[in-house]
C-alpha cells in the first residue's frame, strides 16, 4: 500500500514516479493510505482510469463528502466536513448542476468556433515569437513564450485585460501550489475572486464582444456563478497550455531524434501534439468521491472513499500503448486520457490543440537551433504544483 502520493520524478522528468508505475504493474486499482489516516484508492491502469472517469458513481462533487488530500499541507486543519459548493465551478459538480452550467459554454468551444479563431491564435503566437527573437539568449522560455501565448489568447477570448496578467498569473500560481499554507492559498483565491467579480459585474452593466460578456447577458446566471465560471476558464485557459508548451519543448530538446523528425517533417506536428499530450499529461491526477460502494476491477471501493485517478500512469500503461515510456512523434496517440473522459472531458481541448500546434510549429520554424542553456538536471520541475511542468526553461540559440 502506498503511503501518500509519490510526486518526485525519479526516472525522467517526463515519466510517472517509479512507485506509481510499480503499483500499476501489480494492482492498477490499489489502496492508498493518505497522510490523515484515510484509506482511499489510487487508479493507475489505462482502462480503469477511463472507466472511472465515465462512471457517475465516482462523484466530482466536493460537498458530498470529505475529499482527502494525498500530501501534507502546512497549516491545513484536519477536514471534518465537506467543502462548500463554489458557485459556477462546474468541474466540482455532477449532473444536472454540471450540465446546466457547462451547456452555457458549449457553443463557444465548438470545433467550428475554434477553427474560426485559429488565424488570430497564429497571429498572437507569431507576435510573441517576434518579441522572443529580439532578446539576447539565454532566455526563460516560460516567461517569454510559453506563458504569454495562452494568456494572451484566453484574455482576448474572455475579455480579461491583458494588463492584469501579472496579478492573475501570480495568484493562480500561488493557488495551484500543493504545499502553500492555507492562509496564502485563500488570500490568492480571494484576490482572484474579487478581481473577476468586479470584471463580470462591469460586463453585465456594459457587455462587450467577448465570452464573459456573452455569459453576463444570461440572466439565469448569478454574479457568483459568473465569477466561478470566469475563474475556471481563466485558470484552465492559461495554466495547462503554458505548461504543455514549456514541458513539451523540454521533452523535444531531450529527445533530439524526435525533434529532428519534426524539423524534417513539420506535417507531423498535429500527431506530435497528441503524443506530447499523452506522454506528459500535465494535469496528471484527478480526484473523485465514491458516492456508494463500488465493485471495480476486482476491488471493493467503499462509499466515502477518496479515489485518485492518475491520468499520467494510465497514459503510460503498456496494456494500451506499445513502449509507452518512449516519446514517439510518429505514434497514433489518440484516445489518451489527458483531456479526461466522459461528461467532464475538457471543454477547451480544441483551443489547447490549436495553441500547441501553432506554438510548436512556430518555435521550431523560427528557432531551428534552439537548445537548453543549462544542464537538463538543473531545470526546476513543478513537482510542487497541481499542474505539472517546469518553473523556468532557460534556452539559447545560435
Amino acid at each position: 500500500m502506498l503511503h501518500g502520493l509519490p510526486v518526485d520524478r525519479d526516472v525522467t522528468p517526463f515519466d510517472p514516479p517509479s512507485k506509481i508505475t510499480a503499483v500499476r504493474e501489480t494492482r492498477p486499482v490499489s489502496p492508498m493510505l493518505f497522510p490523515d489516516g484515510h484509506e482511499g484508492w489510487l487508479v493507475t491502469g489505462y482502462e480503469a482510469v477511463r472507466q472511472a472517469l465515465a462512471d457517475t458513481r465516482f462523484s466530482s462533487r466536493q460537498d458530498l463528502g470529505i475529499i482527502h488530500v494525498p500530501f501534507s499541507t502546512p497549516g491545513m486543519p484536519e477536514q471534518t466536513e465537506p467543502s462548500p459548493v463554489t458557485p459556477g465551478l462546474f468541474i466540482t459538480m455532477d449532473p444536472p448542476d454540471h450540465t446546466r452550467l457547462r451547456r452555457k459554454l458549449t457553443g463557444a468551444f465548438t470545433v467550428k468556433r475554434m477553427k474560426a479563431l485559429e488565424e488570430g491564435i497564429i497571429e498572437i503566437t507569431e507576435r510573441q515569437l517576434d518579441e522572443l527573437a529580439k532578446l539576447t539568449p539565454p532566455v526563460d522560455l516560460v516567461q517569454e513564450f510559453a506563458l504569454p501565448v495562452p494568456s494572451l489568447v484566453i484574455c482576448e477570448m474572455l475579455g480579461v485585460p491583458y494588463a492584469d496578467r501579472e496579478t492573475f498569473q501570480r495568484n493562480t500560481a500561488k493557488f495551484m501550489e500543493r504545499e502553500v499554507n492555507l492562509e496564502d492559498k485563500m488570500a490568492a483565491y480571494m484576490a482572484m475572486h474579487t478581481f473577476l467579480y468586479e470584471l463580470v459585474t462591469a460586463k453585465r452593466a456594459e457587455p462587450a464582444d467577448d465570452l464573459l460578456s456573452d455569459l453576463a447577458r444570461d440572466e439565469d446566471l448569478s454574479l457568483e456563478e459568473l465569477t466561478g465560471m470566469a475563474f475556471l476558464l481563466l485558470l484552465a485557459g492559461h495554466e495547462t497550455t503554458a505548461n504543455m508548451l514549456a514541458l513539451g519543448t523540454f521533452a523535444l530538446l531531450e529527445h533530439p531524434e524526435q525533434l529532428a523528425a519534426l524539423h524534417a517533417n513539420p506535417e507531423l506536428i498535429p500527431d506530435a501534439v497528441e503524443e506530447l499530450l499523452r506522454y506528459l499529461a500535465v494535469a496528471d491526477v484527478f480526484y473523485r468521491y465514491a458516492a456508494e460502494d463500488i465493485e471495480f476491477f476486482g476491488e471493493t471501493i467503499r462509499e466515502g472513499s477518496t479515489v485518485l485517478l492518475s491520468l499520467l500512469a494510465g497514459n503510460h500503461d503498456p496494456e494500451r500503448y506499445e513502449h509507452p515510456d518512449s516519446l514517439d512523434v510518429h505514434r497514433n496517440a489518440r484516445g489518451h486520457l489527458s483531456f479526461g473522459h466522459g461528461v467532464h472531458q475538457c471543454l477547451g481541448q480544441q483551443l489547447a490543440r490549436i495553441e500547441m500546434r501553432a506554438g510548436f510549429e512556430g518555435l521550431l520554424r523560427r528557432f531551428p537551433t534552439l537548445q537548453l542553456a543549462v544542464p537538463a538536471g538543473d531545470v526546476k520541475l513543478r513537482t510542487d504544483m497541481n499542474i505539472y511542468g517546469v518553473h523556468a526553461l532557460p534556452v539559447t540559440w545560435a
